[in-house]
């Protein structure tokens, strides 16, 4: 028997644990390290309608605790994906999900539209990178924008619908009430903190866009509180994620009510270390006399 195996939106998911969108590319490369198929899922790099370069100047800063990225969605594009991507993310024997963004209601139906007949297990609609000057997160911070937009996506979405959202909310439990109503079968959260660094010499930020996302062990307790607040607030699955970086951090979000977990700034520390996460996921379970991971899920 399986102690991890997790089922959410009629998918089955081998294990809770997904790399998080941003943090894997597509998967090739960490499929040249360790055996993808032993996770749950992989989740692509945030897709817009048309190819994006992302932001100019400094990308990615270290920081206390975490990292700070302004990558501003580079990505190949929902058509180039399409064509030369997904199919290997088909390959790798385990669950796939889309991320797709959008600067435009319409970049978002568009591209929506264009992913649909494809094959893929679950599409986790964007509305939360703070790291855009345009789209991105705005479409995430009020309720009824995000209603709006999440009403209009599962008009043309056949595949079970994740919905990201941002910290930054307003009210971060009324906007994933607002998802649900809409007819999101998941939502996911939480996305990266905006913040600020300063270049002392030069007496400027370090970005190019001034702000920019904070992901990493710095922002773990607060992502924890927002996804117990969010497990309590709706009736769908949540997936949890915000600092992740072992077994100890995956079974604690599981405890605050997800029945997934991402994580992405940790595979940066050590490319592999999802497997060491899964593997002292199931020690743990063991070691309690747990004999599936459902038995703590949402306990607090």
């Amino acid at each position: 028997m399986n102690p991890l195996k997790t089922s959410v939106a009629g998918i089955s998911f081998k294990n809770p644990l997904i790399l998080a969108s941003g943090t894997c590319g597509f998967g090739r490369e960490y499929a040249e390290i360790f055996d993808i198929k032993k996770l749950g899922g992989l989740c692509s790099k945030g897709l817009t309608l048309h190819p994006r370069r992302g932001n100019s100047g400094i990308r990615v800063w270290e920081s206390s605790s975490g990292i700070m990225n302004s990558v501003g969605l580079e990505n190949p594009g929902v058509a180039a994906f399409i064509r030369d991507e997904l199919p290997f993310m088909q390959s790798l024997g385990t669950a796939v999900i889309v991320n797709l963004s959008g600067h435009s209601i319409d970049d978002y139906l568009e591209g929506t539209a264009l992913l649909d007949p494809e094959s893929f297990d679950m599409l986790e609609l964007n509305i939360s990178c703070p790291n855009v000057k345009d789209g991105g997160m705005s479409f995430g911070i009020k309720t009824e924008t995000a209603r709006n937009l999440t009403r209009r996506v599962r008009a043309l979405c056949s595949h079970p619908l994740a919905v990201k959202l941002s910290p930054n909310a307003e009210d971060i439990s009324a906007l994933a009430r607002a998802c649900e109503e809409e007819g999101a079968d998941c939502v996911s959260l939480v996305n990266t903190f905006l913040a600020l660094e300063v270049d002392l010499e030069n007496r400027k930020p370090v970005f190019d866009n001034v702000y920019a996302g904070l992901s990493g062990p710095a922002i773990k307790p607060i992502a924890l509180r927002m996804v117990h607040q969010v497990s309590h607030a709706v009736s769908i699955p949540v997936m949890g994620m915000g600092g992740i970086t072992s077994a100890e951090d995956a079974l604690q979000f599981i405890m605050a009510g997800a029945s997934l977990v991402q994580t992405g700034t940790a595979s940066f520390i050590k490319p592999d270390i999802s497997l060491d996460i899964l593997s002292g996921m199931e020690q743990w379970l063991g070691s309690h006399g747990i004999s599936g991971i459902e038995e703590i899920r949402g306990i607090l």
